[in-house]
């Protein structure tokens, strides 16, 4: 491959950006709201089966005893 100086370097940065298709601020905004509801969801689920976890594991100890 082929080295190509700073400025070279530089001016393609510049040209790749241009190519990119940015996400308007709608769409930037209903992505970040989605996330933090799956984000949500996410953490009740696991709190959920943390405490079936806990719970199944105390009545197991409890057997014991």
């Amino acid at each position: 491959m082929a080295r190509t100086n700073p400025f070279e370097f530089a001016q393609q940065v510049r040209q790749e950006t241009a190519r990119v298709t940015w996400p308007s601020r709608k769409e930037t905004m209903i992505t970040t709201i989605m996330v933090l509801i799956m984000v949500v969801i996410t953490a009740i689920f696991l709190l959920s089966v943390d405490t079936a976890l806990n719970y199944a594991v105390n009545a197991l100890l409890q057997l014991g005893r």
